[in-house]
């Protein structure tokens, strides 16, 4: 029929087609990701489905605002055979890139991350390896490309290219059609990406994807792209957040400024070296002794026998908790005891502020600082914000190769851990003392291999990653039988800390919160009375307080962290930002707040969070105290104020 080949029905045609393949994404995207998601209840089936449209709908506007105008525009250049052949390519290469790779490639990240791909992977993929990893994942995910290409396909043939056109109106009346058809479209476009018509809509944010599922994977599932990255890029550098208290309530009941009181500390650390490793996606799974449940009845007994038996001499946090899932996440977390929620504090442009964190204190009271980490020179933007932290000394692949030559890169991420580690205390041990040191390790991290002399001696385990989890055990094993008499090593204080999870998941467990945040974290220092076992709710952020404690600190200091022998909890619980919303974990609930009320709360052993127990436990003390600490970071993050602002001691504790 004539009606048929119009250009509205050509027009409506091309964007039915678009969420066909946005269906088919979204398909592939669960079953890709099955395990981490779950099965999908039949009861919500239709609000999932309802709410990925809503989503698509954004991101088809995002990516086709301009091919929707130019369809519907009322000239007759659109019937001109070089306009149509633009409009046929820029449909096809934009929704091939924006559409379709994007949200494979989405597929694919999530479950490194469990997050959609956003704004700030786009300003962080900047490393000299990326396309490298690229071609990497694109390898051993090749059946995804295969996916992608054939959506691509899809999109190329489905356009009906060699269509052709009829105009029902002629004259003055293919005008006034026009006009009215964009009007139209212009409305529906407006409403859609507002996501209604209604005076109360606003645009729709990631946040809006809880109101058709309370399962934080499946809210994430019927997310899609490019919604995520743009919506992101459209708040950055802005901030929005609650005030609930004013100032004078908000001090009374949290402040990141510490006023330490004098003779409270462990000082027989006084003056000790410090050596921190962040060992790269060192779940608490992967260690018998911080899960033995997970192990019992299995021949294989956990996939670190050193930092196991290490822990057990060591003082230990059995319930040490991450707050990210990205190790750009971390360093701010450990070196300055500053959280990451809705974006990773390092990529915010109020980062770049004057900070007091650990590594800038101990250079002034006349440590050495470095950072060892065997990737390139400023990879993953790390070597920036290290020396943003007051960390002086860099070390990377390429001072590790003038010494050592290039035979030990790995050929992807660095020099493999082993070799780093001992290029590591080489150079400690003819450092001056005292210093403050850090190391990031790297071979626990995909692609998942090891050193071809050491293949099949680790054993291979249940993940892909625990071969290099043994491997990475192994060869702290080695560090210390080697150093462990050297007068440096006998005066230092060794912390151990995970950056996050592995992606790669043994059990059920820690693919649900707040497993997905479960971690090492001890801290070992020899010839000391540091030993024990700490079962309460620690995280990251709580590392520089804790170790400005024990080494006898009574100056006043920044950290939205606690030091835990010092500073009073009444309830201890880690924070982080997960699925668009924050997240308390304490010792025996899961507490999910949206900003505005508690929505969530799950006893820790409920793993599927099968039971929502909201209103049936009291939550009030920590939701006040979450309130506060938000209210606090983004106040402080936006005046750019992380230093003590004054010398009137005030209520640190919790």
């Amino acid at each position: 029929m004539k009606i048929f080949r119009t250009h509205t029905a050509l027009l409506a045609w091309r964007i039915v087609l678009l969420y066909m393949v946005l269906l088919f994404c979204r398909v592939v995207f669960y079953i890709y990701n099955r395990a981490l998601i779950g099965a999908l209840p039949t009861e919500e089936l239709w609000s999932l489905l309802c709410g990925s449209m809503k989503f698509d709908t954004v991101s088809i506007l995002y990516a086709n605002a301009v091919f929707i105008l130019l369809s519907v525009v009322p000239l007759h250049l659109r019937e001109k055979r070089w306009w149509q052949a633009i409009m046929y390519w820029y449909y096809v290469i934009v929704n091939a890139l924006l559409l379709v790779a994007i949200n494979i490639a989405d597929a694919i990240y999530f479950r490194y991350t469990q997050k959609r791909f956003s704004a700030d992977e786009i300003f962080f993929a900047d490393n000299d390896n990326s396309l490298q990893l690229v071609l990497k994942f694109a390898a051993e995910n090749w059946y995804m490309v295969l996916i992608g290409v054939a959506l691509i396909v899809l999109l190329a043939v489905g356009y009906r290219r060699r269509a052709k056109v009829e105009q029902l109106f002629a004259s003055v009346w293919y005008y006034v059609s026009g006009v009215v058809v964009m009007l139209v479209a212009v409305g529906l476009a407006v409403g859609g990406v507002r996501g209604g018509f209604t005076k109360m809509t606003r645009p729709i944010t990631l946040s809006n994807a809880t109101l058709y599922t309370a399962d934080n994977a499946r809210a994430t599932m019927i997310l899609s792209n490019p919604f995520s990255i743009l919506r992101t890029i459209s708040s950055s550098g802005k901030l929005h957040y609650e005030k609930y208290f004013d100032e004078a309530t908000l001090a009374t009941i949290y402040s990141p400024e510490h006023f330490p009181a004098e003779g409270t500390s462990a000082t027989e650390l006084t003056g000790r070296n410090v050596v921190v490793f962040i060992m790269e996606s060192f779940s608490a799974e992967h260690s018998a002794l911080l899960r033995p449940d997970l192990y019992e009845g299995e021949e294989q007994k956990g996939y670190t026998p050193f930092l196991d038996s290490l822990m057990r001499q060591s003082y230990t946090f059995y319930n040490m908790y991450a707050n990210g899932k990205r190790s750009i996440q971390a360093l701010p977390a450990v070196w300055s005891s500053i959280p990451s929620f809705k974006s990773p504090f390092v990529l915010m442009p109020q980062a770049l502020a004057e900070t007091h964190s650990l590594p800038a204190i101990l250079k002034n009271k006349g440590y050495e600082t470095m950072f060892f980490c065997g990737s390139d020179h400023g990879s993953m933007g790390f070597g920036a914000y290290a020396r943003q932290t007051g960390i002086e000394n860099l070390y990377s692949r390429q001072d590790y190769e003038k010494v050592h030559g290039t035979e030990d890169f790995d050929g992807y991420w660095g020099i493999w851990d082993e070799k780093f580690l001992n290029y590591m205390g080489e150079v400690l041990s003819e450092q001056k003392q005292p210093f403050f040191s850090t190391m990031f390790t790297l071979t626990s991290h995909h692609p998942f291999v090891v050193p071809q002399e050491y293949e099949g001696k680790y054993p291979k385990g249940k993940t892909p990653n625990h071969q290099c989890v043994g491997y990475v055990d192994d060869a702290f094993r080695k560090f210390f039988a080697k150093h462990e008499n050297d007068e440096w090593f006998r005066n230092s204080i060794f912390v151990f800390v995970a950056d996050h999870v592995s992606s790669e998941k043994m059990t059920e467990v820690f693919r649900r919160s707040p497993g997905d945040y479960h971690i090492f974290g001890f801290m070992y220092a020899p010839d000391s009375a540091l030993f024990g076992e700490h079962r309460q709710v620690v995280s990251q952020m709580d590392i520089m307080p804790t170790l400005l404690g024990l080494m006898g600190n009574t100056e006043p200091y920044f950290a939205f962290g606690r030091d835990i022998f010092n500073e009073h909890s009444d309830v201890p619980y880690a924070v982080n930002y997960d699925n668009n919303a924050f997240q308390a974990i304490t010792g025996e609930h899961l507490i999910r707040f949206d900003e505005k009320s508690i929505t969530g709360v799950y006893d820790i052993k409920d793993v599927m969070h099968e039971n929502n127990l909201v209103g049936k436990v009291q939550t009030e003390g920590v939701e006040q105290h979450l309130k506060a600490l938000i209210q606090s970071y983004y106040s402080r993050v936006e005046n750019k104020n992380y230093v003590v602002n004054d010398s009137i001691p005030r209520d640190t504790t919790f």
